[in-house]
């Protein structure tokens, strides 16, 4: 286990019950799901702005924030292939999960506003989107995780990055539709969704009051069985936009940022259930937030994120990651691999068989420029 402490980094990381239920019409035939859904064809671009929601190309300022150097030691590169493009620059949906084999990503920036209720479905194996049932109501940072073929979606924030919500739905993938379920103890966004042994764990995250928009430890979790939430040990360091991932029988939040991205954190924590207690693991490389984080062949990777400073309202020393780092388990290591082909932070990221799959995301540090970027990572030969 690792012995550092609690790290603070302010700096650019460059050297490394109720039931109302809600439906889409279903019009295209969706493999493994027991409706239909209609397909959605890829946005022609690639990038977009937030305001006024126009086409955009990204500036000469805007490209150099682009961080891809990593202080892990090199594993394998493996190597990252272009896929179908999401139907239209989205960011801030925080993250995506997959079920059956096809990846949901919910809520999010999009098309000139912040609390979109979208709902795209990938299925990897023909590389084509579906538009599913939106969410009952649109926010952004949205905690999302599937289980028992539910997709659950947890609080969230109504204005940009800011104001939490306690409304708690999930979606039923056989049959395209949307329940209410009892709200968040306390309202929050950009917090962490895990399933583990049939409850919903809901870590981390910002709560109220709005204009102070301060992090939080909080650990709540949902039993659907019961429909109820129960308060189970804080996270250590309060933080929001984090990384977590369930794996044998434990939950690890890693990196995250405390209030603002101008203070990421390289700290990874893994709560033990029976002990209802958490222990420190080695450190993220590259202390971000805003990051993707999956299970991919035994090891946890890490992929984007962002870091920025703000000053007089206004964003300095932004950077954007490319970075992919990998966790071991086994044997607490991190190991850097080849980075994104685009930076991106705030991405859709999941694993469907022998891939790692990273969609949509902001392609600058903040909210103003959305992505529809696509691609997918393996390290196969």
């Amino acid at each position: 286990m690792s012995s550092s402490t609690p790290k603070l980094t302010r700096r650019a990381f460059v050297a490394v019950a109720g039931s109302a239920a809600f439906c889409t019409p279903a019009l295209a035939q969706h493999a493994g799901h027991g409706s239909t859904l209609p397909e959605a064809k890829p946005s022609t671009d690639p990038f977009s702005r937030l305001q006024g929601g126009a086409p955009h190309h990204l500036t000469t300022e805007q490209i150099a924030q682009r961080k891809t150097g990593s202080p892990a030691p090199k594993g394998p590169p493996g190597r990252w292939t272009p896929k179908a493009a999401l139907p239209l620059p989205r960011s801030e949906m925080a993250w995506a999960t997959a079920w059956a084999g096809r990846m949901h990503i919910v809520g999010g920036y999009g098309e000139g506003r912040v609390d979109r209720a979208y709902h795209h479905v990938y299925d990897p194996r023909d590389d084509r989107w579906f538009n599913a049932a939106p969410l009952p109501r649109g926010a952004n940072h949205v905690a999302v995780v599937a289980d028992a073929g539910r997709i659950y979606a947890l609080g969230g924030f109504i204005e940009q990055n800011r104001n939490p919500d306690p409304n708690a739905f999930f979606y039923d993938v056989a049959s395209d539709k949307w329940t209410t379920i009892a709200p968040l103890p306390r309202s929050r966004g950009a917090a962490a969704a895990v399933a583990l042994d049939g409850k919903i764990h809901l870590i981390g995250g910002a709560g109220a009051p709005t204009m102070e928009r301060a992090s939080v430890g909080w650990h709540e979790v949902y039993d659907p069985q019961g429909d109820k939430w129960e308060i189970r040990k804080a996270l250590p360091a309060a933080r929001d936009h984090v990384g977590a991932v369930a794996h044998n029988g434990m939950i690890h939040i890693i990196g995250g940022r405390f209030n603002v991205f101008e203070y990421n954190t390289d700290l990874h924590h893994v709560y033990l259930p029976v002990q209802d207690t958490w222990k420190e693991r080695a450190p993220l490389p590259t202390p971000r937030s805003g990051h993707g984080l999956v299970v991919y062949r035994d090891r946890f990777f890490a992929m984007g994120g962002e870091y920025g400073v703000i000053e007089g309202g206004q964003i300095t020393q932004g950077a954007v990651f490319s970075q992919m780092e990998s966790y071991d388990p086994a044997t607490n290591t991190w190991q850097s691999h080849a980075p994104m082909l685009t930076p991106r932070h705030a991405v859709g990221a999941t694993t469907i068989g022998d891939a790692i799959y990273v969609a949509g995301g902001g392609a600058v540090t903040g909210g103003a420029v959305q992505s529809s970027v696509h691609e997918a990572f393996t390290l196969a030969a």
